[in-house]
């Protein structure tokens, strides 16, 4: 997958966004002072990469 975004992007997240489905990049959730996995709800320091209980990892931003 191309890191640039093309002209068929918006196109393509206005389709599915129509759909029901979430376009916007998965990032951390914050709980207290902590970072929250939207996946397990696992919490972790405020700099981790990784998920340590299910694996998940933030999406990076197109």
């Amino acid at each position: 997958m191309a890191s640039a975004p093309s002209p068929n992007d918006d196109l393509f997240d206005e389709f599915l966004t129509s759909r029901g489905h979430d376009t916007e990049a998965a990032r951390w959730e914050e709980s207290y002072n902590k970072l929250q996995c939207p996946d397990c709800g696992g919490l972790h320091e405020g700099d981790a990469a990784e998920c340590s209980v299910c694996g998940w990892r933030p999406e990076t931003v197109r």
